[in-house]
C-alpha cells in the first residue's frame, strides 16, 4: 500500500495538477476590503430580507462565500400594529370581569416583539462566523436609541439606520427630513459603541450635501440606495396594490454613479445597493468607488450559490487584468480619478453625441 502511495505521487499527472495548484495559489486574486472600519474577506454582503432569517440559509450564504449578513430589519410600525392587534383583542374581553382584567392586564407600552427580533439576531450572529449587522426602521427619535441599545446587546457588528423617508406632504420641507435624519443619528451614535452606516433614499435635493452632513454627525458608512416599493394600481378592482418587483441590473446607475461622485471625497465607506445581480455589476461598482455591495434580488432569482458564481466571476476578471488586489482598481473610474467627467455631470444628456440613426439601430427599431 505504502509503495502504491509512492508511485501515485510519482506520476506526471499528479505533479502537473500539483504545479497547478501551486501557480493557482500564487497567482489568487485578493479579494478583501473594508467596511465601517471592519475587513471583509469579499465585497459581497448579503442585504436585509426574509432569506436570512432561516438559520440554514445563513449557513448556506456564508459556505457560498458571503462576507457579511444585514439581518432583516425592524421596523416600528410593524412592532406598533401588532401591539395593537394585540391591545384590541385584550380589550374585548376586558371589562366582562374584574378577573379577566387582573389575568390580562392591557399595555400597548410593551414591546415583545423587539424581544422576539432580538432573540432571532442572537440566534443568527451566533450561527456564523462573519460579521452580522442589524438594521432599523423607527418612526419616533426615542425609539431610534431604544433599539440601538438593544441591538448592540445582541453583539451583532455594526448597525443599519434604515432612514426611509419620501416626500407626501408639500409643507414639510427638506430641512426638517434632513435635520431629523441627522439629529437621529448623532442620538444614536452617543448610545452605542459598534459601527453605524445610513441606507439612504435619492429622495434629496442634494443628496451629497446631506451625506456630506451625516458623515459629520458620524456615520461609519453610507448604503446606497434603499429600494422603494412603489403602490401601483389594479384598474379592474380600483384598487391600489403593491406588486414585490425584484430589481435588475438597469436598476444600478444610480449607485453606480453617486459611488463614482463619492469616491475620494469621503472618509466613510461607501456600500452600493440595488440592481446587482452578477460580477459584471459588482466590478462596476468598485471601479466606481464602492467599498462593497449588498444584494438581495439576485438570490431570490439564482438562488443562495450565485454568491459563488458572483466571486469567481471576480476573480477570473481580477486574473485576466493581472490585478492582485481590489484596491488595485477600486475607484479606477471615480469622478476623482477618471480623465473625462461628463458621465458625472452631463451623462443624462448623452444622446446628444449619437444620431438618431445610430439610436435606432443599438435598439433594432431599423437595420
Amino acid at each position: 500500500m505504502h509503495r502504491e502511495s509512492r508511485s501515485l505521487l510519482t506520476t506526471p499527472s499528479h505533479w502537473s495538477e500539483l504545479r497547478f495548484n501551486i501557480f493557482k495559489a500564487d497567482i489568487m486574486a485578493d479579494l478583501k476590503t473594508h467596511y465601517m472600519g471592519l475587513e471583509l474577506k469579499n465585497p459581497i454582503v448579503i442585504g436585509s430580507c426574509n432569506i436570512v432569517t432561516d438559520i440554514d440559509n445563513l449557513k448556506r450564504l456564508e459556505k457560498a462565500g458571503a462576507a457579511a449578513i444585514v439581518y432583516k430589519s425592524l421596523f416600528e410600525e410593524q412592532i406598533q400594529l401588532e401591539n395593537l392587534n394585540l391591545y384590541e383583542r385584550n380589550k374585548k374581553y376586558s371589562e366582562q370581569s374584574s378577573e379577566i382584567i387582573s389575568l390580562y392586564p392591557i399595555s400597548i407600552c410593551g414591546t415583545p416583539d423587539i424581544n422576539e427580533h432580538l432573540l432571532a439576531l442572537k440566534r443568527a450572529k451566533d450561527a456564523v462566523s462573519i460579521p452580522v449587522f442589524a438594521s432599523i426602521n423607527a418612526v419616533h427619535n426615542e425609539t431610534w436609541i431604544e433599539y440601538a441599545k438593544k441591538i448592540e446587546e445582541t453583539g451583532v457588528n455594526g448597525l443599519e439606520l434604515n432612514f426611509y423617508s419620501i416626500p407626501e406632504k408639500s409643507e414639510r420641507g427638506y430641512e426638517n427630513i434632513e435635520k431629523t435624519q441627522i439629529k437621529v443619528l448623532k442620538d444614536v451614535k452617543s448610545a452605542v459603541n459598534i459601527p453605524v452606516a445610513v441606507k439612504l433614499t435619492s429622495f434629496h435635493s442634494n443628496p451629497l450635501k446631506h451625506i456630506s452632513m451625516l458623515e459629520k454627525a458620524g456615520a461609519d458608512g453610507f448604503v446606497l440606495f434603499n429600494r422603494l416599493f412603489q403602490p401601483d394600481i389594479d384598474i379592474h378592482s380600483e384598487e391600489h396594490h403593491f406588486p414585490y418587483t425584484l430589481s435588475t441590473s438597469e436598476d444600478n446607475r444610480l449607485p453606480l454613479r453617486f459611488s463614482g461622485l463619492l469616491y475620494g471625497c469621503t472618509k466613510s465607506s461607501v456600500c452600493a445597493n440595488t440592481g446587482i445581480m452578477n460580477g459584471s455589476d459588482v466590478i462596476k461598482m468598485l471601479l466606481a468607488g464602492a467599498d462593497c455591495v449588498q444584494i438581495v434580488s439576485t438570490i431570490y432569482l439564482n438562488q443562495i450559490d450565485v454568491v459563488s458564481s458572483i466571486l469567481t466571476d471576480i476573480e477570473k476578471w481580477m486574473d485576466s487584468k493581472s490585478y492582485k488586489s481590489i484596491e488595485g482598481f477600486r475607484g479606477k473610474l471615480s469622478k476623482k480619478n477618471s480623465e473625462n467627467k461628463l458621465p458625472y455631470h452631463r451623462a443624462q444628456y448623452m444622446d446628444f453625441m449619437m444620431t438618431t440613426s445610430q439610436i435606432l439601430k443599438k435598439y433594432k427599431i431599423i437595420n
